[in-house]
């Protein structure tokens, strides 16, 4: 009867727990998200919200900076200094903002860093740029013929030349060496002049549907086929189903009571409930924006219940799916989660974090009991892994040369934003050709963040209890802490072995080679430069992809380099690749490989435990 009583006891205070969470959540509405007072700039109201509320709005203002900054859409990374704000309609504001990083890079000279400016996107708020866009010519130190510099054109201290061209279109086919980049600009001086200067205009409204549902005491949502839906909290509802889901747990606790004993089921119970608790908590309170949670009925029929499986690994399997609008997703089912769900939270706290080209995109996911399912734009074209080892790839899936430098520029930059670009620093662990996916322009997209830590962008090495990566990958301080501290320069490590592999053309480690061969991987490559021997890979060279793969082996060498100081950063990385090779000055010779190889392929995730600090 003790035992009975213990039971109810346990499931009636569940209830009080889920009643309590069931209290509708703070939501876009006039009455409990007024206007709010953001000291010189006057009052601002919806869209934007105060940092302190962010559910008040699509966008972000920090009245606590001095000077105030602006996050146009919540969610993205890039914030901006606002410097003046006025409304011209309701839930509509003129804004003048300040993009500092541009005006850092024009300062510098970095015209390197300088590519197409552009803003957020966002379904409920659209943003017009009131400052005109203007044309300019971006190309190499290659390129002799643009002419003397004249009004308009902008310095550089590198190797590029950035020259104002108002005749070329936006769609124009750029000359050999050059790319065509457009940024706004402002009119100003004494002879009223256009001029980039970092300070837009910009105009926003937020869309009547999405303002109609924020003066009704709604939130601006997406349904399944991306149609805006005003979501509004029912709490009787909610209180209903929950009594009826209470009452059936009941019922199914008692009777494995009969079964199996009332002390082991509850302990049971209130592990699983520890670990559900704990990846609702996250879910509460980080909220990713735009990112849809679906019903695990929603995976099962986007996927055709599970048809068709791309591919599988430790973590769990990958299936082919569609949503409802027509668009192609790829479905990562998670196995059953170990811990307290660390792999699945960490997937969706860092990537709902990020918006590049150069990263996979999150549609959704799905948390439904023991049912864990990431939802990601679908790549045509699958991992890295199947297009660069030679015993792998059929002659028609080999890629050009060409292509290769420009997937080793596009993964640099995606880290080189990781690192840098975001709000927060984040480190991804397991940087591999498995994890590349490549869409059906072979644009590479980094993947896969289930080992990924976030930390504060100032904070340059972090703490670990374990080493984690894939063997072959993993940097040499993350299993042997006497080397340096772990840090982003881990990453660097990563992506400097990747390269080395799209370079030779096989694994680091390789099953079917010798031991003497595997471990001195990094010297074949060495050795081949320093004879300035081509690495005999497929196709034909011309004299600019001999000079691309030059360059792709020398930073890689410095990436693998045994002392973490010793890595460039990626930013450093991105550069040394656009830079002629004669530039780069050729790296010490790497004394260090890989730990001691696994009899597994590169897919096996090692996470060590040790002893030392």
């Amino acid at each position: 009867m003790a035992s009975v009583s213990a039971l109810f006891v346990f499931f009636l205070l569940s209830y009080l727990v889920l009643l309590l969470s069931a209290q509708p959540e703070e939501t876009y509405s006039s009455h409990n998200c007024p206007p709010f007072p953001c000291g010189d700039l006057g009052w601002i109201g919806f869209p934007f919200a105060s940092i302190t509320h962010p559910n008040c709005g699509i966008g972000i203002v920090d009245c606590s900076k001095n000077p105030v900054m602006i996050q146009l859409v919540k969610g993205d990374y890039r914030w901006y200094e606002l410097i003046s704000s006025s409304v011209h309609q309701p839930n509509a504001y003129d804004l003048v903002i300040l993009d500092r990083t541009l005006l850092k890079n024009l300062s510098s000279g970095r015209c390197e860093l300088l590519t197409n400016w552009t803003i957020p996107q966002s379904p409920f708020i659209s943003f017009q740029i009131i400052s005109t866009n203007r044309t300019f010519v971006k190309c190499n130190s290659t390129v002799h013929d643009l002419g003397p510099m004249e009004s308009g054109d902008i310095n550089c201290t590198g190797n590029y030349k950035i020259r104002a061209n108002d005749t070329y279109p936006s769609v124009v086919i750029p000359p050999p060496g050059c790319s065509i980049i457009q940024l706004p600009n402002k009119r100003g001086g004494r002879d009223n002049e256009r001029y980039v200067s970092g300070v837009f205009e910009l105009q926003t409204n937020a869309s009547d549907a999405c303002s109609q549902c924020y003066e009704g005491e709604g939130q601006c949502q997406l349904d399944l086929e991306r149609k805006f839906i005003c979501a509004k909290e029912v709490l009787v509802i909610t209180l209903t189903t929950l009594s009826v889901a209470i009452g059936v747990l009941i019922v199914i606790g008692l009777s494995f009571r009969q079964k199996f004993g009332s002390y082991n089921v509850i302990n049971l119970l209130k592990k699983e409930s520890l670990t559900h608790q704990s990846v609702e908590a996250f879910l509460k309170n980080n909220k990713p924006f735009g990112i849809r949670r679906y019903n695990y009925s929603d995976i099962k029929k986007m996927t055709k219940f599970f048809r068709d499986k791309l591919g599988q690994g430790g973590y769990g399997s990958v299936y082919k799916g569609k949503l409802q609008d027509g668009s192609l997703v790829a479905v990562k089912v998670l196995k059953g989660s170990t811990g307290n769900g660390e792999e699945f939270i960490n997937e969706v706290a860092s990537i709902s974090r990020t918006s590049h080209v150069n990263i996979v995109t999150l549609r959704g996911f799905c948390f439904e009991g023991s049912k864990r399912a990431l939802v990601y734009e679908f790549m045509p074209n699958g991992s890295l892994e199947k297009f660069i080892y030679k015993k792998d790839s059929p002659s028609d899936h080999q890629l050009q040369w060409e292509t290769l430098y420009k997937i080793a520029v596009g993964i640099a930059r995606g880290l080189e934003y990781l690192h840098r670009g975001c709000n927060t620093r984040i480190l991804h662990f397991d940087i591999k050709p498995h994890n590349i996916l490549l869409d059906e322009n072979f644009c590479p997209k980094i993947s896969d963040f289930g080992l990924a830590k976030v930390c504060p962008r100032e904070q340059s090495i972090i703490s670990m209890l374990g080493a984690r990566g894939t063997a072959g990958y993993i940097a040499p301080e993350v299993f042997c802490r006497n080397i340096g501290g772990v840090s982003h320069k881990s990453d660097v490590y990563s992506y400097g072995m990747m390269v080395l592999e799209m370079l030779g053309g096989r694994k680091n480690i390789d099953a079917e080679v010798d031991r003497t061969s595997e471990i001195f991987f990094p010297h074949w490559i060495y050795r081949r430069l320093e004879l300035d021997e081509e690495l005999t890979l497929h196709g034909l060279m011309t004299e600019e992809d001999r000079q691309n793969a030059k360059k792709m082996t020398i930073v890689s060498l410095w990436c693998i380099q045994t002392d973490p100081s010793n890595r460039p950063a990626m930013s450093r990385v991105v550069e040394m690749l656009e830079m002629s090779h004669n530039s780069l000055q050729i790296p010490p010779k790497p004394f260090l490989s890989s730990p001691t190889r696994l009899e597994a392929d590169s897919s096996t995730v090692v996470v060590l435990s040790h002893s030392g600090s």
